[in-house]
């Protein structure tokens, strides 16, 4: 069985779900709960946990696609090393096959594939939920991002603040978290970005919101961060491009869709901030004036 670069195992169980035996049904609520890990020990292990016999696990992952046990299980180590490689091994594997045309059109091409694919699993009842959690002006907002991503979560913080009050950018300190976490409550929105190489502590600090009854807004990318299993609204980006890094490109359109969103929905109170800020900027002197 060859699957998607964007699709996991986790999805072809899901999408199959309607068509399980009641016993398969059991074992798939099994593998999906705490996925990967779940489905890595032996076909003995896996049954014991889910309750079922060795034989249904054989029929579940036949009735997936897969060959059998085996190859089912060497799509999930495939999908493990796709998404903890790092930036060296990443540049390695696309460089051997790379096309003969210049990168700016690689790049290019890449990127509109990402785009088109992204667009394509993004549920317009989902977005149009994400731009309700960050409207409302009764809950606070909270954004971080990791160590690549917090630009992104700066350049949402920045419009945000300027549409709404109440707009929190957690800077990128782990050992500062808790601080941020004293003043959550329930009903606030958390923005997280986490793309693939997971970080520790931003699941550790959606735990603890989640624990405090904060809702979760999460951008990743096909693989899914862990923080995804917990999340109110989940955007999967397609980061993949002839690179040795991600590509932020897909998931800035996003963003910036969301804004443009937020503001629309909102825009009596974020043309008053606006015109206040104009006005503040005036007084700052921040910009040049064009000679005339």
């Amino acid at each position: 069985m060859r699957l998607k670069t964007d699709t996991t195992v986790q999805d072809i169980i899901r999408s199959s779900f309607g068509r399980l035996t009641r016993s398969e049904r059991q074992l798939a609520n099994a593998l999906t709960s705490h996925y990967p890990m779940s489905a890595l020990g032996s076909i003995t292990t896996i049954a014991e946990q889910a309750g079922v016999s060795t034989p249904t696990v054989v029929r579940m992952v036949r009735k997936l696609g897969f060959k059998g046990f085996p190859d089912f299980q060497t799509h999930i180590h495939e999908e493990l090393e796709t998404t903890l490689s790092n930036p060296i091994a990443k540049h390695d594997r696309w460089a051997n096959d790379a096309p003969d045309t210049h990168i700016l059109n690689r790049f290019a091409d890449a990127t509109i594939v990402n785009l088109r694919e992204t667009l394509s699993g993004i549920r317009t009842s989902d977005f149009d939920r994400a731009r309700d959690l960050l409207r409302d002006p009764r809950n606070q907002i909270y954004i971080v991002g990791g160590r690549i991503t917090k630009s992104l979560a700066e350049y949402l913080f920045t419009h945000c603040q300027v549409i709404r009050p109440n707009v929190t950018l957690i800077a990128p300190t782990p050992s500062s978290w808790p601080h941020y976490a004293l003043n959550m409550k329930a009903g606030d929105v958390l923005v997280i970005f986490d793309i693939r190489r997971y970080e520790r502590e931003i699941e550790t600090l959606n735990r603890i919101a989640a624990e405090r009854g904060v809702r979760t807004l999460l951008f990743t990318d096909s693989w899914k961060s862990p923080i995804a299993k917990t999340a109110t609204v989940v955007f999967r980006v397609k980061t993949e491009v002839p690179s040795a890094w991600d590509s932020s490109v897909v998931t800035m359109f996003v963003v910036e869709a969301l804004i443009e969103a937020l503001q629309s929905s909102a825009w009596k109170t974020t043309r008053d901030r606006m015109k206040d800020l104009e006005g503040l900027l005036e007084t700052s002197q921040l910009f040049r004036k064009p000679r005339i």
